[in-house]
């Protein structure tokens, strides 16, 4: 049989297309889910309705994971009628230890859900009881077959895989925390890694945490560092896209091609060529190009 030449044409265009196709529907992370990551504070109601309408609205199934907080019972049981008032289907909170962390029975929480929410409080609470366990592998598993991950305050810094614990190590002036911008003195721990591109900082403006999250980028120069004021989210998307919602910005600071990165005599960090941005409500940015988005 003969196959003629415009037979030949069109299947090598389909077959272009196809591949050009799964090229840009493939997420760049791997990951299909969704990031809301919030900068801590009041949350409008606005911001409620939208995580809820991500996680699937009326049919949403999420899990408040309240362990950051001092009082998870009282928080989880506030965030979880939160949810409900605001459309979503089902919702349970849930307070993980490291001593139940792997157990059957907080493992089962984690089934059909399609959203997870962490309170705010100490990102170290989270990062002590989670981190190697089962609970966390089950929740990265979530996040790639399409949940949406969400968290406020330390539910947004423990995001990052590189942690900002909010410890200094060098200055040991606690009446004027975080005045210099010095070397070794960003205490960083391992975070959950849901973002691997970023150090993510909250209450960025509200409480003067710029110079930290400075001195943590220029010490991890490869990262992104993304601090988030209250009331804001940054929405990250399975293809790297990312977009401000909420009534304050995000800042992002760009290390990455800067020049001169150095610590001078008296322990300061140094660097020339950074690259800052001030996003609002409605910018978008693209995480893997490091630019703002068209």
């Amino acid at each position: 049989m003969k196959i003629s030449r415009f037979t030949l044409a069109t299947f090598s265009l389909l077959i272009y297309i196809i591949s050009y196709s799964a090229c840009f529907s493939e997420p760049a992370n791997g990951n299909e889910g969704t990031l809301y990551i919030i900068g801590g504070g009041r949350r409008p109601a606005t911001m409620i309705s939208e995580m809820v309408s991500l996680a699937g609205g009326e049919n949403s199934n999420i899990l408040v994971i309240s362990t950051a907080s001092g009082d998870p019972a009282d928080v989880g049981t506030y965030q979880r009628d939160q949810f409900l008032e605001y459309g979503a289907g089902q919702v349970q909170w849930i307070h993980i230890t490291r001593e139940n962390a792997n157990t059957d029975t907080v493992l089962e929480a984690f089934e059909n859900l399609t959203g997870i929410f962490f309170s705010g409080g100490d990102q170290r609470r989270l990062a002590d009881a989670m981190n190697d366990t089962e609970s966390l592998k089950m929740i990265k598993q979530l996040y790639q077959e399409g949940a949406l991950i969400a968290g406020t305050s330390a539910g947004a810094a423990i995001m990052s895989k590189v942690m900002i614990t909010g410890t200094e190590l060098a200055n040991p002036d606690s009446t004027h925390p975080f005045g210099d911008l010095l070397a070794n003195n960003i205490e960083v721990r391992q975070g959950f890694g849901l973002i691997e591109t970023a150090i993510i900082d909250q209450h960025h403006i509200r409480r003067k945490r710029f110079n930290r999250l400075v001195s943590a980028v220029l010490e991890h120069p490869d990262l992104l560092g993304i601090g988030i004021d209250e009331s804001t989210a940054l929405i990250v998307h399975g293809n790297g896209m990312a977009e401000i919602s909420g009534e304050r910005c995000v800042y992002i600071l760009d290390a990455s091609k800067a020049t001169k990165l150095r610590r001078d005599a008296n322990n300061h960090l140094t660097g020339q060529e950074l690259s800052f941005h001030i996003l609002s409500n409605g910018d978008v940015f693209d995480l893997n190009r490091k630019t703002p988005g068209q």
